[in-house]
């Protein structure tokens, strides 16, 4: 009887140590990346709704950042200042936006910059 080659079907030691800590950099990665993103969403929520107040439309600028400021505050968000918005008023509208940078550090001197441009017109 001749012997058959069989062949070695799966994966090897070294691939599943490379694959495990490329799933494994991605997850820490986006752990790293979620909080920047909700706070952007949580800023873009507080425009709308400092936009949507009736009191808001005819208030003082230094009054609408005042008001930013106290949801801000309730929500931890330290991103942004009230200093750094944009307010615009149009006749009856009110427009409320920002940019800002975040720097988010991934591992010793290496870090991504994440560029945000929350308003409240979208």
């Amino acid at each position: 009887m001749k012997a058959q080659n069989f062949k070695q079907r799966g994966i090897g030691m070294a691939s599943l140590i490379m694959i495990i800590a490329a799933v494994l950099f991605v997850f820490i990665l986006a752990m790293k990346l979620i909080p920047a993103y909700l706070h952007n969403i949580q800023i873009q929520k507080i425009f709308k709704t400092v936009v949507a107040d009736p009191e808001m439309q005819s208030a003082a600028i230094k009054d609408i950042r005042a008001s930013y400021d106290k949801r801000a505050s309730m929500d931890y968000i330290t991103d942004i200042t009230s200093a750094d918005i944009e307010v615009s008023k149009d006749g009856a509208n009110l427009t409320l936006s920002a940019s800002y940078t975040v720097k988010v550090p991934v591992a010793g001197n290496v870090s991504l910059v994440l560029e945000f441009n929350p308003s409240s017109a979208n």
